[in-house]
């Protein structure tokens, strides 16, 4: 587990990979985005992507997955503050394979809570081509390491 103070400016870390199957796509746009083109092969032929294609929310949420079992381990979890931007550059295909980046663009205390910082980061998610297919910028915050105690204490609280 990393600490505010285990981190540096420029530091980069990778994730493993996910295989995006057709009934994924589906079965995601099926509950959460359900438009054509993320949920019929046929009526996708005629959008602007010219196939089915996932869902930019489907990107994320599985980019999140990425993120929480890759090398990027930060005490207390990965506590979203907010995002700044998010782009998705290029289509995720069914039988993409994506994985992800991320790099630590800034620190900085936290105001409000000083046992704890905010940490910027831009997280990128390619296809297998090496292709950005989403770019995030997001804030996080991570507790220094005397917080430890506190962060046990509260039992998710924070």
């Amino acid at each position: 587990m990393r600490y505010l103070e285990d981190l540096a400016v420029g530091a980069t870390f990778r994730t493993g990979a996910a295989m995006i199957t057709e009934q994924d796509i589906i079965a995601f746009a099926q509950q959460f985005d359900p438009q054509p083109f993320h949920l019929d092969s046929t009526q996708a032929q005629a959008s602007v992507f010219g196939a089915l294609v996932a869902s930019g929310w489907h990107t994320v949420g599985v980019t999140m997955r990425l993120l929480v079992e890759g090398d990027l381990q930060l005490a207390g979890g990965l506590v979203g503050l907010g995002i700044d931007s998010i782009q998705w550059p290029r289509p995720v295909y069914p039988g993409d394979e994506i994985s992800a980046t991320t790099e630590i663009l800034a620190i900085r205390s936290s105001r409000s809570r000083p046992n704890f910082g905010i940490v910027s980061v831009r997280s990128i998610t390619y296809n297998q081509r090496g292709e950005e297919v989403q770019i995030m910028i997001s804030n996080q915050l991570v507790p220094r390491r005397d917080t430890g105690e506190i962060l046990a204490d509260r039992k998710g609280q924070v």
